[in-house]
């Protein structure tokens, strides 16, 4: 793998989105939950408790409560974790279209993970996200 991308231009222009096959959960655990060996896609603990992310088929087979089914979208550019503007430009879009949209950076891909039955709709939208005008482009604010 490269470098890690910043420039949002260049960002924009390789995203590469793919949209993992199947269904992935969010679900809420105790403070005190021991992952131990249990398969996850990500896990963030909080003062309140652990948010895991798992296959649908992993969370159902620990009876865990489903708080959000989601489709996975991975940005497969490495994107720098100190670039400026991704983020927004995503989420943006995605909000253009209506669809909601959790993020995670992680040291190499930005992860999204809209709702389960929005997963293409989503990656139709990142797919027409243009990259921003180059600097030359711009005209001066004063410019009618």
């Amino acid at each position: 793998m490269g470098h890690p991308i910043a420039d949002l231009k260049e960002l924009l222009r390789t995203l590469r989105p793919v949209h993992h096959p199947g269904v992935v959960v969010f679900c809420s655990l105790p403070p005190d939950f021991n992952p131990g060996s249990t398969p996850y896609i990500g896990l963030f603990r909080e003062s309140e408790g652990v948010t895991v992310i798992a296959r649908e088929e992993v969370a159902l087979a620990h009876g865990w409560t489903i708080l959000f089914r989601a489709a996975w979208i991975t940005l497969t550019v490495h994107s720098d974790l100190h670039a400026v503007g991704l983020t927004a430009a995503v989420a943006g879009a995605l909000a253009d279209a209506g669809i909601s949209c959790n993020v995670v950076a992680a040291a190499n891909h930005d992860h999204l993970f809209v709702p389960a039955e929005m997963g293409e709709a989503a990656l139709d939208a990142l797919m027409r996200l243009p990259a921003p005008p180059r600097d030359g482009d711009r005209r001066p604010r004063d410019a009618v």
